[in-house]
């Protein structure tokens, strides 16, 4: 039996949620204000951009599976950890590609400025999937517990949830002017500190947390002669994974509502753009009551029906919205902020389904292969995210929205008031068909799972397989 390092506890949290600190430092910084920086600053066509977005998501889901295996079929360094190499080497250039997305660059011609934001664009898509693949696959060697995985994953949701609330409520109060001009150079600087904090977050997540069982998964993968084109078919039989799938297609379109295009919302609907800074600070009561809660009711009712709720509730809140449109703008940050609990519940969870649906594919095929599954997932996740955000750019032009102008053109704001109120409602309809018609591990299931594979792991223990 490997030898176990040391006992999960509080470090391996507060390790993992540094480490979705680091990567949402950049990833969430780019993916809601670089469409904004690229047609307020540098005047570029949002439908150029929704092209851009377009090929550089299907771009990067070509490469997740591919980078994603690669710590499943190559071990590098001399620590033994299966992972925390791969994320050392990345995140380097995953930090600086946010201070080349948001360099100001509006002097050059217009080819220049499409050149640069496209090359910028895909090295941040490349670097981000090159550490946040290794970061989301190490969960499953850090612990085996089923309750301390729901832990991780609790984690995770804290460190993105925490930019939004630390972080991103800067970016509106310090890129608009009082006139509701645009600061050009403001984008640059938050950059800066996003990069920095990322680097230093990333080293904070390597130093806390713990590879428990790395060892004894690359033996039983040399065991098991890994082969990546037979994983892959494997895991299109594996129907948890395609139902966690098919409910991320769906936040992916809630986040791009909640995202990007809430920017325009209060720009062109409410006429103040400096407000979307309160929509952050507006969430922490209810993540203080959140970020309890959810454990202890995944604990008694099952991580299942505990999403599908949160997906019922989002639905009904969202369409409610969009219905009874709100003219008052502290009134919608209110109510927008409620409406967004549904999701909020979601991101908590979901990432302890992803090993749950490691853990299935082991039982069905008695092979582990922690990076390759998780980077099929985010291959998935890759292609709903480029599918959502190129579809609401394109509805953004659609709308008449245009790039440049100081006002636009009548209708806009109420076309992109639609939009944002419709999108979450989408989503949820989507997550429960995830999450309720395909994913078909209920609390029972889940449980006789996690009791066969600790029954195969102690059998194979005490037959001398180290």
């Amino acid at each position: 039996m490997e030898k176990i390092k040391k006992k999960f506890g509080f470090k391996d949290q507060l390790g993992y949620v540094f480490g979705d600190l680091a990567g949402s430092m950049v990833n969430l910084y780019i993916d809601m204000y670089i469409l904004t920086f690229s047609t307020y600053v540098l005047g570029i066509n949002a439908k150029w951009m929704a092209g851009l977005f377009l090929f550089a998501k299907i771009w990067d889901a070509i490469n997740d599976p591919l980078i994603g295996s690669l710590p499943d079929r190559i071990r590098i360094g001399k620590s033994g950890d299966k992972f925390k190499p791969y994320i050392r080497i990345a995140m380097i250039p995953l930090a600086l590609s946010v201070l080349m997305c948001f360099a100001d660059v509006s002097s050059w011609s217009m080819t220049m400025k499409h050149i640069w934001i496209a090359c910028g664009y895909l090295i941040y898509g490349m670097s981000y999937t090159g550490t946040s693949m290794p970061y989301g696959a190490m969960a499953s060697v850090i612990t085996r517990d089923p309750v301390e995985r729901t832990k991780l994953s609790r984690a995770r949701s804290l460190g993105g949830t925490s930019v939004g609330v630390l972080f991103l409520p800067l970016v509106p109060m310090l890129v608009w002017n009082k006139d509701q001009t645009v600061n050009p150079q403001a984008f640059f600087l938050l950059a800066i500190v996003a990069c920095v904090t990322s680097i230093i977050f990333y080293i904070i997540l390597l130093t806390l947390t713990t590879e428990r069982y790395s060892e004894a998964d690359i033996k039983r993968q040399t065991t098991n002669d890994y082969k990546f084109f037979d994983v892959l078919k494997e895991a299109a039989k594996n129907r948890p994974l395609i139902g966690v799938m098919v409910a991320s297609f769906g936040n992916c379109i809630a986040s791009a509502s909640m995202g990007a295009m809430s920017s325009y919302l209060y720009r062109e609907y409410y006429h103040a753009p400096r407000m979307m800074a309160l929509t952050s600070p507006l969430s922490i009561p209810v993540l203080f009551i959140l970020y309890p809660l959810i454990p202890k009711l995944a604990h008694k009712f099952g991580k299942r029906k505990v999403i599908i709720a949160s997906a019922v509730y989002n639905v009904i809140f969202s369409s409610c919205l969009f219905l009874f449109p709100i003219s008052n703008v502290y009134v919608y940050l209110v109510l927008s902020t409620l409406s967004n609990v549904g999701q909020t519940g979601f991101m908590m969870l979901i990432w302890a389904f992803i090993t749950d649906c490691i853990d299935y594919q082991e039982v069905m095929t008695n092979k582990r292969a922690d990076g390759t599954l998780y980077s099929i997932y985010t291959f998935s996740k890759k292609i709903a995210t480029s599918i959502t955000h190129s579809g609401t750019t394109y509805l953004l032009a659609a709308i008449g929205y245009v790039s440049g102008v100081a006002t636009q053109q009548a209708g806009v704001g109420e076309g992109i008031r639609s939009m944002v109120t419709i999108m979450p409602a989408i989503a949820g309809v989507v997550e429960i068909i995830g999450m309720g018609l395909i994913f078909n591990l209920s609390k029972t299931k889940t449980d006789k799972l996690y009791a066969e594979l600790a029954q195969r792991r102690s059998f194979a223990e005490g037959n001398g397989e180290k």
